[in-house]
């Protein structure tokens, strides 16, 4: 029984769209990237207030706490 010759296989994402999404990466890597103002790391890239990811989380801890001992106050 012989095998049946394989045809090049269709692209299944057209190429218009995948040049897009391999200028879109590139723009990415592009983008400098700030430094946290607290600690000099990295900044998180969905950071607003220019904090990398550590400082961030014991800002929200530190607000946290608080917000709780303004509670347990009253």
């Amino acid at each position: 029984m012989k095998r049946k010759a394989l045809s090049k296989p269709q692209p299944v994402i057209d190429p218009e769209i995948l040049a897009k999404a391999k200028l879109a990466l590139e723009s990415d890597r592009i983008k400098p990237i700030a430094n946290c103002v607290v600690c000099s790391s990295p900044c998180a890239p969905n950071s607003t207030e220019g904090l990398c990811w550590v400082c961030r989380r014991l800002k929200i801890s530190a607000w946290r706490d608080s917000e709780g001992q303004s509670a347990s106050q009253e």
